[in-house]
């Protein structure tokens, strides 16, 4: 399973397979659900222990800062254990493509497929 960096990425080819790696290890462990909501929008449902909330809105201010087109939303939700929270990510219709790959790879790992 491949994921296309587009051009408009600054983060550092070398750093590139890392944040990858950060991203699946998140949809392996957290995700619920991954949703494509419309063709801009995805929606996931994580729940992790305490301190998942910080370590996503960290993942997200960071790929923001590289890949500034993309928009994260990050929502707490009432858990029983641990957090629960919704992750929106929306980016605009020429960036469609990223989006949707990014949705695929996060539904793939999270159902336990290897990237």
């Amino acid at each position: 399973m491949t994921f296309d960096v587009p051009d408009v990425c600054t983060l550092p080819t070398a750093d590139r397979p890392l944040r990858l790696a950060e991203f699946d290890a998140l949809f392996g462990t957290a995700a619920r659900a991954v949703t494509a909501v419309s063709p801009t929008h995805a929606r996931m449902r994580l729940t992790g222990p305490a301190g998942l909330e910080a370590a996503v809105r960290d993942l997200a201010a960071r790929e923001t800062a590289c890949c500034s087109f993309f928009t994260f939303t990050v929502t707490p939700q009432a858990a029983a254990h641990g957090e629960a929270l919704v992750l929106d990510v929306e980016v605009p219709a020429a960036h469609a493509a990223v989006l949707a790959s990014l949705t695929e790879r996060a539904a793939a790992v999270a159902a336990g497929a290897a990237p």
